[in-house]
């Protein structure tokens, strides 16, 4: 009888979050282990279809780094970065695309769907959701928040950061009731197609829709503070000085970039969470402390 209450604790511990974000959008960056394990995928897709049910309005944008690279070694093409960043000619380009709007987006796609979802894919090339503009060593030191040791030219290649945002192909799926899934790949005017880091992405499409939360999910618990301690929620004006100081790592600063720019964009709140747990999602929004870092404007 005391784990049945329990249970009815945790429902009615939810109950005051399900009304506050009813009919809010929240994007989720689904990424790290939470994307590749197994178990971990089963209970994302039921994170993701309980909060349809509960009435939020979940977009999901995927990464799949790892995934091209497995690919291009199949095919026998050696991936090339700089500065992190995947050099990406037309040959690779033809496989990120393949990957990412192809083969994963459609496995999200058929697992929500499978859990009870009604999830459609898309890629930022579809209905002008992302026109996208060749990314620089300049604008990409600025996603760092550091100097690239005075390398500020150079070419990327086909990889693209956000010039723009036309929402209404989304709006329309969630008018539809359906849950949007979309792969990080853009166009320009020409009709190039570029590929564009996950995170950045989803932070442009949650301050376009000005999304009650972005979630940004990782393999890590979240922020921590220049004595290496946890931090449950931090201000907007905190992390950019956390980044000023070096505080905040760079495999983390894309991310970080990515939430403060959904904050400025109208975004209500933006988290960083540790996919690895299970149920990640659910215990973030609809718990009192939450498990990750909550940042704020």
């Amino acid at each position: 009888m005391n784990r049945l209450i329990k249970k009815a604790n945790i429902l009615i511990e939810a109950l005051p979050y399900i009304r506050t974000f009813r009919g809010k959008t929240v994007v989720i960056k689904y990424g790290g282990h939470a994307m590749t394990e197994t178990a971990l995928k089963e209970r994302f897709a039921e994170d993701i279809v309980l909060l349809k049910y509960v009435g939020l309005n979940p977009v999901i944008v995927h990464g799949g780094g790892p995934q091209i690279d497995k690919m291009l070694t199949r095919l026998g093409i050696e991936a090339k970065f700089r500065h992190g960043v995947r050099i990406t000619d037309e040959a690779t380009m033809e496989i990120v695309e393949m990957v990412l709007a192809g083969k994963i987006n459609m496995e999200i796609v058929e697992l929500l769907n499978r859990h009870g979802g009604r999830s459609v894919g898309l890629s930022g090339k579809d209905g002008g959701l992302l026109m996208a503009q060749p990314l620089t060593a300049k604008s990409w030191a600025k996603s760092l928040g550091k100097d690239l040791d005075g390398d500020d030219e150079g070419d990327f290649g086909l990889v693209g950061e956000v010039q723009s945002v036309d929402p209404s192909l989304v709006l329309k799926l969630q008018q539809d009731h359906y849950i949007p899934v979309i792969a990080p790949i853009g166009t320009d005017k020409n009709g190039n197609t570029y590929n564009i880091n996950a995170d950045l992405v989803a932070g442009a499409i949650a301050a376009s829709l000005h999304a009650e939360k972005l979630v940004m999910m990782t393999d890590i618990k979240g922020i921590r503070d220049a004595n290496h301690r946890h931090l449950s929620t931090v201000s907007r004006k905190d992390v950019q000085r956390m980044v000023k100081k070096g505080v905040i790592g760079e495999g983390m600063l894309p991310k970080v970039h990515a939430c403060l720019d959904a904050l400025v964009g109208g975004a209500g709140k933006a988290h960083i969470i540790d996919g690895r747990i299970p149920h990640a999602l659910l215990l973030e929004i609809f718990t009192r402390k939450g498990i990750g870092t909550e940042i704020v404007s």
